[in-house]
C-alpha cells in the first residue's frame, strides 16, 4: 500500500489524479491524506470525486472516503476493465480532468472503450476541450493508441452542461521524442462567446492581435448558440511542424475583455520567444505518458510547480528517471528513462 500525502508540491487536485492513474495502471492500492489541502476549499470538490468514481468503476476497486469535502481516502484496484462508460460531473467542474485520470489506463486495458463525458468543458482551472482536441490527444496518437474526441455541447463556467465523446483504441504505448518545434506553419485566434455581448470577442482579438501581428484572417470571433452559458474563452493556437499548441484565457465577471486578450498573448509570445515546441501545461501532461511509454524526451520552457508536482507523484508507482537540463533561459530539456 503506497501512502501519499496530498500536501506535497502544490497540494490541488493533480496529485489525487496521478495517483488514481497509476494506481490503476499498476494495480498498486494507495491511501491518501491531505486530499488538495493547498486549496481554499480543501478535499474532494465535486469533480475530484467523480474522477474518483470514474477510476472505481473502471478498475471495479474497493474505496474508502470517497464523499465530498474528504480529505482522506484509500483506492484498491482490482481489475482494470475496458467498455462503455458515462461519467457526469454535474457541475462546471472540470470533465476533461475526469478523462484524464482514466485514460491512461484505458490505454493499457484489454480492449477498446468509449466515454461519454458530461460537465465543464471550457474551465479556467483546467485544460479546455480544444487542448485535448488539438494538442494533447495528437502528440498521445503518436505514441500508438487511438483516441478521438467528439464535442458534443460546451460547457462554461459556471453553468457547466458541457457534453462530449471519446473513443479508445489502446495500445503499448511508445518512446515519444519532441525536441524541435519546427518552422511555425499557422498562427490563429478564436474568441467565443455563449449568452454575452459579441463586442467582448472582438474586443479581446483586437488587443490579441495587436501583440502578436495577426492579420484580420487570422482572427475568429465566433457565437456559441448550443452552450451552456454565460461563457467566455479566448484561444490562440500555434501550429508548427512537430506539434500544435493552444493558449487558453477566460473572460470572467469584472474582467475586462482586453485583460483577456493582454495575458494570452503574453503567454503565446513567451513561448514563440524560447522556440520550444513544449508549452508549460502540456509538459504536465507529456511526463505522465512517458513515464509509462519507460522513454522520451522533449525540450520545454522552465519546469513549474505542476511538473514538479506530478514528478514526486509518480515516483510513488513508477520506476523511471526523469533529467531536467537547462539549456538556456527559461527553456530546459527534458528526459524519462525507464
Amino acid at each position: 500500500m503506497v501512502r501519499i500525502d496530498g500536501s506535497q508540491g502544490e497540494g490541488g487536485g493533480q496529485v489525487l489524479r496521478t495517483a488514481l492513474a497509476l494506481s490503476l495502471v499498476t494495480g498498486t492500492p494507495f491511501e491518501m491524506i491531505n486530499v488538495r489541502a493547498g486549496r481554499d476549499k480543501p478535499g474532494l470538490l465535486r469533480q475530484h470525486l467523480t474522477a474518483l468514481k470514474a477510476a472505481e468503476a473502471v478498475g471495479a476497486a474497493e474505496v474508502m472516503g470517497a464523499e465530498l469535502r474528504s480529505t482522506r481516502l484509500s483506492f484498491h484496484p482490482r481489475a482494470l476493465t475496458a467498455g462503455n462508460y458515462h461519467f457526469a460531473v454535474g457541475s462546471a467542474g472540470s470533465a476533461t480532468l475526469v478523462l484524464q485520470t482514466v485514460l491512461p489506463a484505458l490505454l493499457h486495458a484489454e480492449g477498446p472503450s468509449t466515454l461519454m463525458l458530461e460537465g465543464g468543458t471550457h474551465n479556467p482551472a483546467a485544460p479546455p476541450f480544444d487542448f485535448l482536441e488539438k494538442t494533447y490527444l495528437p502528440l498521445l496518437n503518436r505514441m500508438g493508441p487511438r483516441v478521438e474526441v467528439t464535442l458534443e455541447r460546451p460547457g462554461f463556467y459556471p453553468a457547466g452542461g458541457g457534453k462530449f465523446r471519446v473513443n479508445i483504441q489502446p495500445a503499448k504505448l511508445q518512446p515519444l521524442h519532441l525536441m524541435e518545434r519546427g518552422r511555425v506553419l499557422r498562427r490563429e485566434a478564436v474568441a467565443q462567446v455563449a449568452a454575452i455581448p459579441f463586442d467582448v470577442a472582438r474586443r479581446e482579438l483586437e488587443t490579441v492581435a495587436g501583440v502578436l501581428k495577426l492579420r484580420e484572417d487570422q482572427q475568429r470571433p465566433e457565437e456559441l448558440k448550443r452552450a451552456f452559458g454565460p461563457g467566455n474563452v479566448l484561444r490562440v493556437e500555434v501550429e508548427s511542424e512537430h506539434v500544435t499548441e493552444v493558449f487558453t484565457g477566460f473572460g470572467e465577471r469584472g474582467k475586462r475583455a482586453e485583460l483577456v486578450g493582454e495575458q494570452v498573448a503574453a503567454e503565446v509570445k513567451r513561448y514563440l520567444d524560447a522556440e520550444v515546441p513544449v508549452g508549460e501545461h502540456l509538459c504536465d501532461q507529456l511526463l505522465l505518458l512517458l513515464a509509462l511509454a519507460k522513454g522520451g524526451s522533449f525540450r520545454t520552457l522552465a519546469l513549474d510547480g505542476h511538473a514538479f508536482t506530478q514528478r514526486e507523484t509518480m515516483a510513488h508507482f513508477l520506476d523511471v528517471k526523469i533529467d531536467v537540463r537547462e539549456v538556456a533561459r527559461d527553456v530546459c530539456d527534458v528526459t524519462v528513462r525507464g
